[in-house]
């Protein structure tokens, strides 16, 4: 449970007994949930670590905070950061065409009209850029706002066969676009895959061996990866799902799957890593402290700052906001107006989640990071338990009392 990062505070951060774990814990103890980790740190110090719950079920074992989680899409901002390491280095810009890197993309076409099976297509009005995959707008197929034709094509690619990025990208070419490369933001894992690839034909190294070599290790991740040691499983959270009179059973989605083993296939830089709440924490202290973090320098002040900006001004036509109060960034949400997100915040704090509920933020303006982990996939069920995030995050804000 190394966490070099962290000293207590001397003097409080929090109030004592946290409604923010109180509020947790009370949502465990209901049944809601299985287990939760908690972390909070303000000014570059943990102010509370604290498990709750349980980590299996039917087994009296505590849950610990130095459990592994399946984190899914919080493995996004770290593929952003691994690309905007390269950036730094002059390997690409922004802007320029995905196809200058990816040729696969030199040819795509926008799915205009048709079916499935008798697809119409146009050239795309603009070339996809690398912004673009950052920002989920390049036009790829698969998020919630897919038309159900473009929706059916990208399903027939069967990309979780895919057995290396490579292959990922190549198969991925070949189904038309959803809509028009900087039109729409459709948030969906296949723009942070291609990132990843992108990542390998940059760096020329394989994208598990550059996250491990070039952030893991220099942030002394040392429980962050695609795989769980054997002899580090048995700290695995079980993945729990609702069942439809509401009680929690063992998720479906994990049936017959040796925790710790590889997510995906291939190496996926929009959901395959596995993290601790402490490993997550100095990943977030690092952008949080402008890109360094104990004198080890993984991005420059300027483009942290770039990263935890909003880019859907970028869009054509311009957008402000993908939910109310909230812009994206280069790899998670930006808080635009918390008012209007009616969520306790501050403009400018960054984050994202994870779907099988796990959670972070961090806010510039109040030194703060907040997360919490549980492993607890939605999957169908008309009673699924409330969302715990929103209101975990006002009660860290409410708590705090310096």
């Amino acid at each position: 449970m190394a966490l070099a990062l962290i000293a207590l505070f001397a003097q409080p951060a929090l109030s004592e007994g946290s409604s923010a774990d109180k509020f947790v814990a009370a949502a465990i103890d209901k049944g809601q949930y299985l287990g939760a980790v908690t972390l909070i740190a303000r000014h570059g110090k943990v102010v509370s670590w604290k498990a709750h719950g349980r980590r299996e079920l039917g087994s009296p074992d505590a849950l610990e905070p130095d459990a592994i989680f399946r984190i899914y899409s919080m493995t996004k901002p770290i593929t952003s950061v691994a690309a905007l390491m390269l950036m730094e280095q002059g390997k690409f810009q922004l802007d320029d065409p995905v196809s200058k890197y990816l040729p696969e993309f030199g040819e795509v076409r926008v799915l205009a009209g048709g079916t499935a099976d008798a697809p119409e297509l146009r050239a795309p009005k603009r070339p996809m850029t690398i912004r673009q995959l950052f920002v989920h707008a390049a036009g790829l197929a698969g998020g919630e706002q897919t038309p159900p034709e473009a929706m059916r094509l990208i399903e027939r690619a069967e990309l979780h066969r895919a057995t290396d990025l490579q292959s990922y990208v190549r198969m991925l070419s070949q189904v038309p676009l959803a809509a028009d490369p900087g039109a729409l933001f459709n948030y969906d894992g296949v723009h942070t895959n291609v990132l990843a690839r992108l990542v390998e034909v940059w760096s020329g190294q394989r994208f598990d061996r550059y996250l491990q070599e070039r952030i893991f290790a220099p942030l002394r991740m040392q429980d962050t990866g695609f795989t769980v040691p054997v002899s580090q499983r048995h700290r695995i959270a079980q993945m729990t799902a609702t069942d439809a009179a509401g009680r929690l059973i063992p998720s479906a989605t994990y049936a017959g799957v040796e925790p710790g083993r590889a997510i995906n296939l291939y190496f996926s830089g929009a959901g395959g890593l596995y993290s601790t709440a402490a490993d997550y924490l100095r990943f977030a202290q690092m952008l949080l402290e402008g890109g360094e973090l104990e004198g080890v320098r993984i991005l420059s002040r300027e483009t942290v700052s770039l990263m935890m900006t909003n880019q859907l001004g970028t869009l054509e036509p311009p957008q402000l906001e993908f939910r109310p109060g909230e812009g994206f960034g280069l790899g998670g949400s930006v808080a635009i107006d918390p008012a209007r997100r009616a969520r306790v915040g501050s403009v400018g704090d960054f984050g994202w989640f994870g779907a099988a509920s796990t959670y972070f933020t961090i806010d510039p303006r109040e030194g703060l990071i907040a997360m919490l982990f549980m492993q607890h996939l939605p999957e169908g069920s008309p009673v699924e338990p409330p969302k715990l995030s929103g209101r975990f995050y006002t009660l860290v804000y409410q708590s705090l009392v310096q």
